[in-house]
């Protein structure tokens, strides 16, 4: 059997393991399994020599996901936008529709000389370092109310500057009342009746803090704009990410007092995020 027909069978094998436990991406998440573990780019995967340790590794990771644990929990790592953050469980797996609601906010702010932002509902902290790391001027401040969270949060963020804070978003900052150049949260948005729904990968193993959000899944939603419109300045933004079915109603929480209030799509097209201006 050549090195190329090993690797190969052991795709085979893992891509008809992923199928059977209902994983979407089988193929994709096979090659970067193996890929990770043989330390490799998945465009060479196919052609990479097997230890027998790393097709036990390989298979062990194959087994567990396709019981649904995260690709990312088995790797350790997820990539978001230009830099990799590590997640585990925990913590919300930072998602690439969360990359461009990163990227709108990062536009708003790169041309200013000193701005302030604030992360709501951090998480990994992958939003926070996003923007650091594209708008190394910036003074960034993210809070965090779950405490496994924030064990990632810290991880992640330590040495960047980021003024990272444990606690309940609806009183963080008072001391930047008024002086905020941009505020953006990925807030809980799921409703509680929503359950049967949700991917097992989040549903089983993002935290509950992360993903439910009362009856209509827009209570943390309010929150935000309650916070939003005390931090920021005249002129400042925000952004705040939302479900796909709630591009009216994430959109009309904002609707009453703030200007150009406006919802953008994601990668795919749907809707995704809501942005506007403080009056």
């Amino acid at each position: 059997m050549s090195v190329r027909s090993q690797a190969e069978r052991l795709l085979e094998q893992a891509v008809e393991t992923l199928q059977a436990g209902g994983v979407a991406s089988p193929e994709v998440d096979a090659e970067l399994l193996l890929s990770h573990v043989c330390g490799v780019p998945r465009a060479m995967v196919r052609r990479a020599p097997v230890q027998e340790m790393q097709r036990r590794t390989f298979l062990e990771m194959i087994d567990a996901r396709a019981r649904r644990v995260p690709l990312q929990h088995i790797t350790g790592t997820a990539a978001f936008r230009y830099v990799d953050v590590e997640v585990g469980p925990g913590v919300f797996v930072p998602r690439p529709e969360t990359e461009v609601m990163t990227g709108w906010v990062i536009e708003q702010v790169q041309h200013l000389e000193a701005p302030v932002v604030v992360e709501l509902c951090a998480g990994s902290g992958a939003i926070s370092l996003s923007i650091v790391h594209e708008v190394p001027q910036a003074r960034v401040h993210a809070v965090e109310l779950d405490e496994g969270a924030m064990e990632w949060a810290f991880r992640n963020l330590a040495g960047t500057g980021v003024d990272l804070r444990q606690g309940d978003m609806a009183g963080a900052f008072p001391e930047l009342d008024g002086a905020v150049d941009a505020v953006v949260a990925n807030p809980p948005y799921i409703p509680l009746d929503a359950w049967e729904s949700v991917a097992p990968e989040a549903r089983d193993h993002d935290p509950a803090l992360a993903l439910w959000s009362g009856l209509d899944g827009l209570d943390a939603m309010r929150v935000v704009e309650e916070v939003s419109w005390r931090l920021l300045r005249r002129g400042g933004v925000l952004a705040v990410e939302h479900a796909d079915a709630q591009g009216e109603s994430a959109p009309a929480v904002f609707a009453e007092r703030w200007s150009g209030v406006r919802d953008r799509t994601d990668l795919a097209g749907r809707p995704r995020f809501v942005t506007a201006h403080r009056p």
